[in-house]
């Protein structure tokens, strides 16, 4: 009588945020949100002695808005990273899955050494997310290449890793999408403060060179623009490298997991199986 196997269920996919692939649409609605945001509430005249923004300022944002236009790419930027950073966190949180990394690791480890293949795909199917994935499809390569007799063994186990290997391409873009927009905001930032801090300096060296004397009002508008370009781009670089930190930590322990468990699956192979 003819028995058929029951193929194996692939790891539960995760329906939670998978992250924002047009990333450029997030850069956009910044940019209207940080210039409505330069013009109408730093812009107020209320912030200005005698309302109007020709004027001293009266306060502090009236004193960020004669930093001048740059001021909203700068604000455009800082606004792209916090989103950004947002939207990394949900994004990977949910490809991390349900469980504490560091627990699901230890014990999908020991049901594997302990061939209990049963448990460790129970594991995967609560635990979800990318990590969960990548194991799974290790799981099946091995209970594939155990009922293969045409292969042999070191053929088997690179078969196991190349699956791992594979799944793991595949789970990667999920993790690392966006940042590579977050790193470029860290050198942008910086260069975009020094271009308004330049623009700054060009206006104060104008108002000191206009009629052989020396403009009080243009020149301290000049400095300031200098010093606010300055600071806000100083401060979007900072934010910047924080959040492109904090996620590359968090990506490198997810694929540092997922090479122990790979690691784990063929060196099990490997002892329970001898060379015919």
């Amino acid at each position: 009588m003819a028995t058929t196997t029951k193929a194996a269920a692939p790891a539960k996919k995760s329906k939670g945020f998978g992250g924002i692939k047009a990333a450029w649409i997030i850069l956009v609605i910044c940019c209207v949100i940080a210039y409505c945001f330069y013009f109408f509430v730093l812009g107020d005249p209320a912030n200005f002695q005698g309302g109007d923004r020709e004027g001293h300022p009266a306060n502090l944002m009236g004193t960020v808005y004669k930093g001048g236009f740059v001021v909203g790419v700068i604000l455009t930027l800082l606004l792209t990273v916090i989103v950004l950073g947002v939207e990394r966190y949900f994004a990977i949180k949910n490809a991390s899955g349900k469980i504490n990394l560091a627990k699901f690791t230890s014990q999908v480890k020991e049901a594997i050494k302990a061939q209990k293949f049963d448990e460790a795909k129970a594991l995967c199917n609560k635990m979800q997310g990318s990590v969960a994935n990548v194991v799974m499809a290790s799981i099946n390569m091995y209970e594939t290449v155990e009922k293969d007799d045409t292969l042999k063994k070191q053929q088997k186990i690179s078969k196991i890793q190349q699956a791992h290997e594979e799944a793991t391409q595949l789970e990667m873009p999920t993790l690392t999408m966006n940042l590579p927009m977050i790193a470029t905001i860290v050198s942008l930032g910086t260069l975009t403060a020094l271009f308004g801090t330049v623009l700054g300096m060009i206006g104060s060296f104008q108002a000191l060179s206009a009629g052989g004397g020396a403009d009080s009002m243009a020149l301290s508008a000049g400095i300031s623009e200098a010093l606010v370009n300055t600071a806000s781009g100083i401060l979007t670089s900072w934010v910047a490298t924080v959040v492109y930190n904090f996620f590359s930590n968090k990506i490198d322990k997810l694929t540092f997991a997922l090479d122990e468990v790979g690691y784990t699956i063929a060196a099990t192979y490997d002892s329970n199986h001898h060379e015919a």
